[in-house]
């Protein structure tokens, strides 16, 4: 089973020039509901038969996000988002844990927090350790979420798998190998990752604690897979990073 371990969806873009594309100026286009076949034609032509879906963190949809899973549950997997921050942050996790949602995606630069702020996240690690929720952390390089800050809260709950997004890229991916090899619950995910880098990891780690993700729209499944196909060459391995880890994370058959 070829499982894709990152992607945004988002049904509102607001005003964001970055969502909308809309240039200096203009307005923006009107209001139209995502369609899941945008998403479902492309991993039909890369040949994916699941995939992770999340909102972009401009915004927070976990109801849209569970609608999505809801209506296409052999297609798709849901991570919620919550700001740590907020009152509820852990009411929302027994939510969105209800509403069928297996993972926390946390990112901490757009939501503006520090990833190794304890008093923060460590009752979100426990909240989601308490209903067996995966965490995914948007690990771009920033200070707010280098990898060695990850490891500091994740050593701390080894219960709660926890994938370190884009693998820290650029500058931070020999952190993030660091981190996946002292840490026996933490793993990379592959998008917007040079395919060096994927090759590095694998060399160090072997296959098992590497995921492949597209973070499409902004990649493309097939794009991916080609990656991952250069970087892991032996087929058998190549089957755990293209979905046989994430399937053994998410209780699925193999």
């Amino acid at each position: 089973m070829i499982i894709d371990a990152y992607n945004t969806t988002q049904d509102v873009r607001g005003r964001s020039d970055y969502l909308t594309g809309a240039r200096k100026g203009q307005a923006p286009p009107p209001y139209t509901p995502f369609e899941p076949r945008r998403i479902l034609d492309r991993m039909d032509a890369a040949g994916v038969d699941m995939a992770m879906v999340c909102s972009l963190a401009q915004r927070i949809e976990n109801d849209f996000i569970a609608s999505l899973v809801a209506a296409y549950p052999d297609r798709f997997f849901g991570f919620g988002q919550v700001m740590p921050q907020a009152d509820d942050a852990l009411d929302e996790i027994d939510r969105m844990a209800d509403a069928g949602l297996v993972g926390l995606k946390l990112h901490p630069s757009l939501h503006g927090y520090h990833v190794a702020d304890h008093g923060l996240l460590d009752p979100v690690f426990e909240a989601c350790a308490r209903r067996g929720l995966l965490v995914l952390i948007n690990a771009l390089d920033d200070a707010f979420c280098a990898p060695l800050a990850i490891e500091e809260i994740a050593r701390d709950h080894p219960e709660v798998p926890t994938v370190i997004a884009h693998m820290g890229a650029v500058w931070n991916v020999p952190e993030a190998i660091i981190v996946a090899e002292r840490q026996p619950h933490v793993y990379l995910e592959t998008s917007a990752t040079l395919m060096s880098d994927v090759k590095r990891a694998y060399a160090r780690l072997g296959p098992e604690k590497i995921l492949m993700g597209s973070e499409w729209p902004g990649s493309d499944f097939d794009l991916e897979r080609m990656k991952i196909a250069k970087a892991v060459e032996d087929e058998k391995d190549r089957a755990l990073v293209e979905g046989g880890n994430m399937a053994r994370l998410l209780g699925l058959p193999v």
